[in-house]
Parts: structure tokens; C-alpha cells; sequence
């Protein structure tokens, strides 16, 4: 999701007034420094090819245009570049509001056929809430065009669906996609729309998926929910499979406020049921406001994630390990 600039603002004179924590390892920075020279990334999403590391983000106007989903290219992790003007999915369905079709979360697997397919959200025309959507190409630069007319996953009686991500469990070879019921679009009132009673529920929906990544298989099952810990909601979901366990992280709290995090869950089946542990960053932490969005390789350990940085959304990469219940960073 894109933060208002004027809120931006606000975040990093709070930013300025918080003071970096002592950190524990001698590896960690004081003070941690985005990728792409603070290029505003949000919600970014991250997949490794045999080139090196692409990475993928909610969309932005640059140099005056509209772009649906940005790109970012490194290829050791390490040094990375921003693909100005160049937009990954340059046509929407026809189900997508064409004013205001609000691109948010993409997310990219590699089928079996090495088709690379894209999930994403949009704003429903119809409906006035986001649904998700999927596009293909054949290279994993793109660019990726739609497959279908239709919405993929929607939930619109719920308040719709957001923040898809696809999974490939390498032990049952078997696919996945979670994403979030955007619940709190109809909440009632509040922080981000969902701290005033009667609370609608945000759960974190996990759906098998045929090879193609996109055809359903069975239905999709709740694996996680807010409670009040997390404030308004949970949403944000990325997989992977670290030290014999599944780790589901995710973000909670508004994200136009500083409380904003990337937390995780651990699970022994993908199913769950899932243990909520963390938060793994929030505000204050090696100077960085409201961090969240976080996406995790497929079945690996390099994380992506955004926070406050300069009037919009940076992105910010590390390693992650699983060492009993806690996650523990590696800095590149």
C-alpha cells in the first residue's frame, strides 16, 4: 500500500526522534541503509533465477507516469538496480478499475512449463474492492499480461482479497497461494478502518493450487487471524521452510502508523495450526519507521521488506535464519 506523502512526512520527523537500539550482534548496523538509493518500493516481493534476484513491487508514479508494477534487478543480492520507467504488467483485465486501479503486492512463481506467473491486486470496478489477479510470461523480467477477464480470488462480501504470494512446497511438491480477506475495507471505524467493535475478521487465507499456479485445488483454509495484539489487522503473508518448519511471516498494525511490523508465525504442517512469534522489526529498529510488507524467497532465507524512508516506501533486504522459535538476521 502506498503512504500518503503528507503521513510519510510525519513518520520520519518521528522517525528522527526515536533512538536505535543497542543491538545484540556484532554483525547488525545501527542504522540500516535501502536498497536502490531509497527508490520508493512498497509491498515488494522477491524470486531467485539462475541470473540472480529479481524483485517486484506495489505500483507508482514516476517521472509523471503510471507504473502498475515496478522492477528492481541484483545479481548477487548485493548491488542493486532500479528499472526506471519500466513497467512489469502494462495492461490490466477488464475487471480492473482503468481510474484508480490501485496495483498492489505483486508476487511471481515459476511453473513446472518455466512460465512465470504473476499474482496481484487491483481495485474491482464492480465491486469497489480489491481481488486478486495472475498474468504470465515467459521470462521472469516480463513483461506479464493477463490470462484471464475475470478476477481470480475476490471475497467480496468479506471486503475483498489482497496481497497474494505463491508457495511451491519442495517436500509434498505441491503449490500454494496465501493472501489476505480484506476485512477491515468494511470495518467500522478506526485505525486503517478496524478497531471499532463489532472487529471483522482479516484472516490469512492459504489455497492449493494446480501446476499451472493459478487452478484451484480443494478450497482455501483459514491458517491465521488478527487478534488484539495485532490491532486492525493481519495481512502481508509470505511463506517459506526454514530449519524443518514452515514460517509464515506476516505484518500487523495499521500501516499508516508507526506500529507497523513484519512479524511471523511458525507452524509443523503447512496447515498450521501457526504460533505466533515476534515482531521481527518494527519502529526503531536499526532506524527504520513503520517496516512491513515482508516477502520471503520461495522456500529460502532472503527477506524483502519496505519501511519510511524519505516521503516513501524503501525497500530493505537481509538473510533470516530459524533458530528454535526466533528468527535471527543476517545482514548482507
Amino acid at each position: 500500500m502506498l503512504l500518503p506523502l503528507l503521513l510519510a512526512a510525519l513518520l520520519a520527523d518521528f522517525a528522527a526522534a526515536i533512538p536505535v537500539p543497542q543491538d545484540s550482534g556484532s554483525s547488525a548496523p545501527s542504522t540500516y541503509t535501502p536498497i536502490m538509493n531509497g527508490q520508493n518500493f512498497p509491498d515488494p516481493s522477491i524470486i531467485r533465477t539462475n541470473n540472480g534476484w529479481h524483485i517486484f513491487s506495489t505500483n507508482a508514479v514516476v517521472d509523471g507516469e503510471r507504473i502498475n508494477v515496478q522492477a528492481g534487478y541484483s545479481p548477487d543480492f548485493t548491488d542493486w538496480t532500479y528499472r526506471n520507467n519500466y513497467d512489469a504488467l502494462p495492461s490490466l483485465p477488464p475487471w480492473v478499475d482503468p481510474i484508480s486501479p490501485s496495483v498492489w503486492a505483486p508476487d511471481l512463481i515459476r511453473r513446472p512449463d518455466g512460465t512465470f506467473i504473476m499474482y496481484f491486486t487491483a481495485l474491482n470496478r464492480n465491486i469497489s474492492h480489491h481481488c486478486l489477479g495472475y498474468a504470465t510470461s515467459k521470462t521472469v523480467e516480463g513483461p506479464y499480461y493477463p490470462d484471464s477477464p475475470e478476477p481470480w480470488i475476490c471475497h467480496a462480501s468479506q471486503g475483498g482479497a489482497i496481497d497474494p504470494s505463491g508457495y511451491h512446497d519442495q517436500r509434498t511438491n505441491k503449490r500454494y497461494v496465501v493472501y489476505k480477506v480484506d476485512g477491515n475495507a468494511i470495518g467500522h471505524g478506526g485505525e486503517c478502518g478496524n478497531t471499532v467493535e463489532p472487529i471483522v475478521p482479516t484472516p490469512i487465507m492459504l489455497q492449493q493450487v494446480a501446476d499451472d499456479g493459478h487452478t484451484f485445488v480443494g478450497e482455501a483454509r483459514q491458517i491465521l487471524d488478527r487478534d488484539d495484539g495485532d490491532g486492525p489487522y493481519v495481512e502481508a503473508p509470505s511463506l517459506s521452510f526454514l530449519d524443518g518448519r514452515y514460517v509464515l511471516f506476516f505484518s500487523s498494525q495499521c500501516y499508516v502508523s508507526p506500529k507497523y511490523d513484519v512479524t511471523y508465525a511458525i507452524a509443523d504442517d503447512i496447515t498450521g495450526p501457526y504460533e505466533k512469534h515476534g515482531p521481527l522489526f518494527i519502529t526503531g529498529d536499526y532506524g527504520m519507521v513503520a517496516p512491513g510488507g515482508g516477502d520471503i524467497a520461495i522456500h529460502g532465507d532472503h527477506l524483502i521488506w519496505h519501511a519510511d524512508w524519505n516521503g516513501g516506501r524503501a525497500a530493505f533486504t537481509a538473510i533470516v535464519k530459524l533458530e528454535g522459535q526466533e528468527i535471527k538476521v543476517e545482514w548482507p
